[in-house]
């Protein structure tokens, strides 16, 4: 973010003009309802002094974040940098029902310990971005808890099957006969319900979440408040360029990984990709982000020196400065003088026979499949000891208590 010195402060944090703040915040977004909104309530808060309240909620369903979940993360982040209140909210009621945007069918729902646990990590994890002097967790089932059967009636009456039926999602499984649950309709109302306990201003999400955020809107109306502006952020594409980033495709960069990781990921990412990554990831303006592209353009910066610059970037905020000094310095004595990273991981092998090397390359986690580990071998990209296999079929005899170094790309690398 631009320092802004000459704007007002709000607890030693600049406090820029409504129109600025509205262009900041409109860097990588998909669908903002409304900007005319978005500006008369930015204006209304610098007038008066009082910050917007940002809500965003996580249904706890998985334990570990990566990259994907941190764009939405950096977009409540933006809005903190600018002095609005933020509130990460925890949906341990809603992960209970689980929600299937984006699915065809039913996402299974959490039991209540696994949101119990999978929320404790999620609350660690968020305050490598947010931070946790200005930041409000709350869970859901503080005011959920207290609901009786005649509070469910009077939300569910809000909405009509109709209404319902205009979600993308239960569209296409009601006209192919697929079911939907009673408790599905639910979600939608309980996450719209939300916004109403929290009273939010602005409501961020995913861009599969616009019809939930819609709900919270109308939901606002119903019961007297003022409706929340909703602002949507795209699905990150992995490393691969092509599939939403996901730890089951492998193509992921995890916020709690070793630092050495992280760097190494980011620097396989693609020029076009890697700019991507600015916008969504990082607190450049869209000025300083039209300068970045415009040097690389005219051979004014190297693109390498750019995509490490932006692998220090998420080293030193998910690990340290020094962390991505020392992570920089390992990687470019690896992959530029040839020499060997400082920690090997190890793994040990279930047997020393016949081991076919693209099996033993999945379990040894340098590959999420035999196909893509056959393609990894046909491609030149997997060593043993240092010389390439060139067999997809090679199997390994090994004698006990035998060693050996496999790599696998550039980054993997076991004994």
């Amino acid at each position: 973010m631009q320092k802004g010195t000459d704007y007002p402060k709000r607890n030693g944090v600049p406090m820029m003009a409504a129109e600025e703040q509205l262009r900041q915040l409109k860097k990588g977004i998909v669908d903002l309802v409304s900007e005319k909104e978005l500006l008369e309530k930015l204006t209304k808060s610098v007038k008066t002094g009082r910050p917007l309240r940002i809500k965003a909620g996580f249904d706890p369903s998985a334990p570990d974040l990566h990259l994907g979940h941190a764009v939405l993360i950096n977009k409540m982040r933006q809005f903190q940098l600018l002095g609005h209140e933020v509130i990460f909210l925890i949906g341990d009621i809603t992960g209970m029902v689980g929600d299937p945007s984006g699915k065809n069918e039913t996402r299974k729902p959490l039991t209540k310990e696994e949101v119990k646990e999978n929320g404790k990590t999620y609350a660690r994890q968020i305050f490598k971005l947010l931070d946790p002097k200005k930041t409000i967790v709350e869970y859901n089932s503080t005011w959920f808890e207290k609901f009786n059967v005649f509070d469910l009636f009077k939300l569910a009456g809000q909405y009509t099957v109709a209404r319902m039926l205009e979600r993308d999602d239960f569209s296409k499984r009601y006209k192919s006969n697929n079911p939907i649950s009673i408790h599905e309709f639910l979600y939608p109302l309980l996450q719209g319900y939300d916004s109403v306990a929290l009273k939010s201003d602005v409501e961020l999400g995913g861009n599969d979440q616009r019809f939930n955020l819609l709900v919270g809107r109308d939901m606002q109306k119903s019961y007297g408040q003022e409706p929340q502006v909703i602002m949507t952020v795209p699905l990150l594409e992995g490393l691969d360029g092509v599939n939403k980033m996901s730890k089951s495709l492998n193509n992921y960069i995890g916020i709690e990984e070793p630092a050495r990781e992280i760097f190494g990921k980011t620097m396989r990412l693609s020029d076009e990709l890697m700019m991507k990554y600015y916008e969504l990831l990082t607190d450049f303006t869209p000025d300083e982000l039209t300068d970045l592209k415009n040097k690389m353009s005219n051979g004014a910066l190297n693109p390498r020196d750019v995509k490490v610059s932006l692998a220090k970037i998420f080293v030193e905020r998910f690990h340290s400065k020094a962390a991505a000094e020392d992570a920089a310095k390992e990687f470019f004595e690896v992959f530029s003088n040839k020499g060997m990273p400082s920690e090997i991981p190890e793994w040990k092998t279930s047997a020393i026979d016949n081991l076919w090397i693209c099996k033993l390359m999945v379990e040894a986690g340098l590959a999420p499949s035999t196909s893509e580990a056959r393609r990894l071998i046909d491609g030149g990209a997997v060593e043993k000891d240092g010389e390439k296999i060139k067999d997809n079929k090679f199997s390994l005899n090994l004698k006990s208590g035998e060693n050996f170094v496999l790599k696998a790309g550039k980054r993997n690398l076991q004994k």
